[in-house]
């Protein structure tokens, strides 16, 4: 029987080193064709569903209700089926296993990093960058994509974007950077290196230059997290705490 991903009891020392090496470690071609062809379908069928319903060239922040929700299960379903089907023919079948997902009481403070990094984190990196280029990297373009997103959500479009953005995107978002690319790429590079490159790729990929020094500063938090803890429950609940955050921040300010 497998392990639950809350994995009891709370004070259990964690696996050995040995135990630890004993995990399936996925080679750089497979990390990289899996993050590639699941991004490749991802695109397509977002790109369709686009065509489909004649809104190719919305603008935006003008996207309609439904967008948010049916783009993000056709962004995150070919990852996450990535993932199983990597599991089931080159891992250990096991994908909580395979991919660090576990969670301890001490994950926890995850919660506060999160909220620090949204609240201070973000803003102390992205101040040179006001600095020396006012116009591109003032607060309304930093915030532009989040400040749309709750501005065209209303009724029970506010609870699908809550529950996209707080709890869908760092659950999978995780998976993908911190289980899958950073967790294997460790085993193949440094494992500082593959910090670096991991919080490199997560900034790069929401493709926002205004977002990206405070993405990239709060992505190397979230490697830290996995790389002390060498499972994704802190790192999980700090991307939770930092979501929720800024979509707080949004609703007040």
């Amino acid at each position: 029987m497998s392990q639950a991903p809350w994995a009891p009891p709370f004070g259990q020392e964690p696996a050995s080193q040995t135990q630890q090496e004993q995990i399936t470690k996925f080679s750089i071609r497979i990390v990289l064709g899996v993050w590639t062809s699941s991004y490749a379908i991802a695109i397509s069928l977002t790109s369709l569903i686009l065509v489909l319903t004649g809104n190719t060239n919305i603008p935006s922040g003008a996207e309609p209700n439904w967008f948010l929700g049916v783009t993000a299960v056709f962004l995150w379903g070919p990852f996450v089926g990535g993932l199983i089907i990597v599991s089931r023919r080159v891992g250990s079948g096991n994908f909580m296993k395979d991919f660090f997902l576990s969670f301890r009481l001490i994950d926890l403070v995850g919660v506060p990093i999160g909220v620090i990094s949204q609240i201070f984190l973000v803003g102390l990196v992205t101040w040179p960058f006001k600095v020396l280029f006012p116009e591109k990297f003032d607060a309304e373009n930093v915030e532009k994509r989040a400040r749309d997103l709750f501005n065209n959500a209303h009724g029970v479009w506010l609870g699908v974007l809550i529950i996209v953005v707080v709890f869908g995107a760092p659950v999978v978002e995780e998976l993908v950077y911190r289980g899958l690319i950073h967790g294997h790429l460790r085993g193949s590079i440094n494992q500082y290196a593959a910090l670096v490159i991991t919080a490199v790729w997560f900034a790069g990929i929401h493709l926002q230059v205004v977002e990206f020094p405070g993405l990239f500063a709060f992505a190397l938090v979230l490697g830290t997290c996995f790389h002390l803890t060498k499972r994704l429950g802190m790192s999980i609940f700090a991307h939770i705490a930092f979501n929720a955050t800024g979509l707080v921040l949004v609703a007040l300010l």
